[in-house]
Order: structure tokens, then sequence, then C-alpha cells
């Protein structure tokens, strides 16, 4: 689902950004009046999760692959404005250290991913579970709804971003500039994975997890701050630890994820000439780690070392914000994380 540079425009890159950044304006103020010291480190694990979770690609068909993304869950613990920085952070540190997504497609990958995917997830997730307790059955169903309808949104708009560039970008002959396929092709190749495999998944991992945090950290799902779970919260580092242990799995599913195919894979694919953005713009970001893999490791042993990289990376920045936008929020009487009111079940 991510968006290479090369595949969108500039003028549509700009575009997505201009979309973005009031809901990066509006996550910063709602975190900093609901984000307290001792919720920064949920955020950080939860992030975290969600890098390591996009590092175990899936096949999908058509020979290309997908992953889940972990939105719905982060905004269902800390509220959906935390998750919008959350993954905000994974996605920018995927693209500048892993070249995983673009520079200039990093507002289209947000307003994707960090936005419409946990905001939509989280509607369904309040909608559905309204006036029910937080260890009852409905709020895991309302958890597995809100994820498999959030990521399915998300890939809906990433089709549509991709499917319009032939449109409105091609030369006096009609050869697309950027994305070389249409939405003709592009919906049905995005939504099909998504809606069958991807999806899914999606739901399967949001509902085992809060499955556990309803038996095991029920505070972290009653929109209030975390006390007695607070400090069992090792137990999450210790299993991310675990699962990231687990990421060579993702290196089984042969295939590039739709639209994220470089400029040689276009060519195996038949399709006869490369756009004239790819060229320009693939690889202009000398990502230090390119593909998650490192010089003279192989790639199990350099896939490991991305994933745990990345997890400090990523827990690093969500803690540095988390504690700079808590220190500078209004005074707290122990307010819910997600700025919402307390639920009474």
């Amino acid at each position: 689902m991510h968006i290479p540079d090369g595949y969108i425009s500039p003028a549509t890159a700009g575009t997505m950004y201009a979309l973005t950044v009031p809901f990066w304006y509006v996550a910063s103020r709602r975190v900093r009046q609901a984000l307290t010291q001792r919720t920064v480190p949920v955020l950080a694990v939860f992030a975290a999760f969600s890098f390591i979770l996009q590092m175990f690609n899936v096949p999908l068909p058509g020979g290309t692959t997908g992953h889940a993304v972990g939105g719905t869950l982060l905004a269902i613990v800390l509220g959906p404005w935390a998750a919008v920085l959350g993954i905000t952070v994974v996605l920018a540190i995927q693209a500048l250290f892993f070249g995983d997504g673009g520079i200039l497609a990093l507002g289209a990958n947000c307003f994707n991913m960090a936005v419409v995917l946990p905001l939509v997830g989280y509607f369904v997730y309040k909608v559905v579970s309204s006036g029910s307790e937080a260890t009852s059955s409905r709020r895991l169903l309302a958890a597995v709804m809100g994820s498999y309808m959030a990521i399915n949104v998300a890939a809906f708009f990433t089709a549509l971003e991709l499917g319009v560039q032939p449109h409105f970008f091609h030369t006096a002959d009609g050869t697309p500039l950027y994305a070389p396929y249409g939405l003709n092709e592009a919906l049905p190749a995005m939504m099909g994975g998504h809606l069958i495999i991807a999806g899914p998944i999606e739901a399967l991992v949001t509902g085992l997890v809060f499955a556990y945090l309803q038996r095991s950290h029920s505070s972290l799902i009653m929109a209030e701050a975390p006390r007695k779970s607070e400090g069992k919260l090792w137990l999450l580092w210790g299993a991310l630890a675990l699962v990231a242990f687990a990421t060579p799995l993702g290196l089984l599913a042969s295939g590039t994820a739709w639209g994220e195919w470089a400029s040689e894979e276009l060519k195996g694919l038949g399709l006869g000439f490369i756009p004239r953005g790819l060229e320009r713009f693939e690889g202009w970001w000398p990502a230090p780690v390119p593909d998650y893999g490192w010089p003279k490791m192989g790639a199990v042993i350099g896939y490991i070392l991305s994933a745990f990289v990345g997890v400090a990376l990523v827990a690093f920045l969500c803690w540095g914000v988390g504690r700079r936008l808590s220190r500078r929020g209004l005074p707290r009487g122990e307010p819910s994380l997600g700025g919402l009111p307390k639920d009474e079940g």
C-alpha cells in the first residue's frame, strides 16, 4: 500500500501533503491535551508493533504482496489522533531510513494509512461497541470490523490516487508519465487483494491482540490511563521482540506489492515502457538501508536487524515526540487517552 516516489506526480504529491497537514496539526493539538507521561511508552510500543507488522508480507492474487498495518489497534488503545501521529512516525522511518515508500509520496502514504485508516477504524469501532463493556465480545467484534473496513478504505484511496495518474498526467500520445495503470486496473487489483486476504489478516491480528488486551491489559481499552497494567508493558516489549525474530517469514512471499514495482520489475511485467516520472524520481533518496537489506549480511539476518533497528527508531521518535507534547499539554488530572470521556464499562 506504500506509494513510491515516481508513481504520483509532484502536483499530486503536493496536494496530498496539503490534505494531510491539517490532520497532523489537529492531531498534535489533541494529543498534547490527552497524552500523559505514563501513556507515552504505550504509544511507543504500539507504533513499533505497527512497524513490525508491516514487515510481514503476504501473497496476494496476481503475484503481488500486501501487509497489515495495525493502525486501528493503535487508535483503539490511544485514541485516533495519537494513532495519526504514531503511524506517521512509522511511515516516515520506513521512507527515510529503509526506502519503503517515498519522500515525495509520504504525504499520500500518511493520508491513506495514518489518517484515513485509523480514523475510519476508530469510528467503526466506537459505533459498533457503543454501550458495551470493555471485556465484552461486542468490543472484540467492533475491533475486528473496524480494522477490516479501515484497511480496505485506505486501499481504495491508494488505488484512486494511483489510478487517476494516467488520466491527468501523460505525454501527447497518451503514454502515462507516472503510475502506468488506470482506475480500471488499479481498483480491482488493490481492492481484490485487500478484501480477500490483507483485510482478513488485519482483522485477525487486531482481534488476537485485542482479545489479549481484554484479558491482561483491560485498562488500555477503557479510555483511561494505564495503572496496574502500566508495569507490565515489558511483557508487550518482550512479545514484540519475539515477533521481530519471526519477520523473515515476510520474505517468503514472492513478488512486489501492487503499484510498488521498480523499473526492472515493470519491464518484467511486459509493460513496454518506463514512465518518465519513475525514471526521474526512482531512487533519488539515498536511504541508508534500502529494502531492509544490510551490506555483507544474509537476507534473514539483515531483515531481523532491520526489524530491531526500525523498532528502536520508531520507539525513540515516538517517545521523544510524545514526551515533548505531553510536557506542553494542559494541566492534567489523568485525562482519557484519546481525549474522550471515560467509558462507563
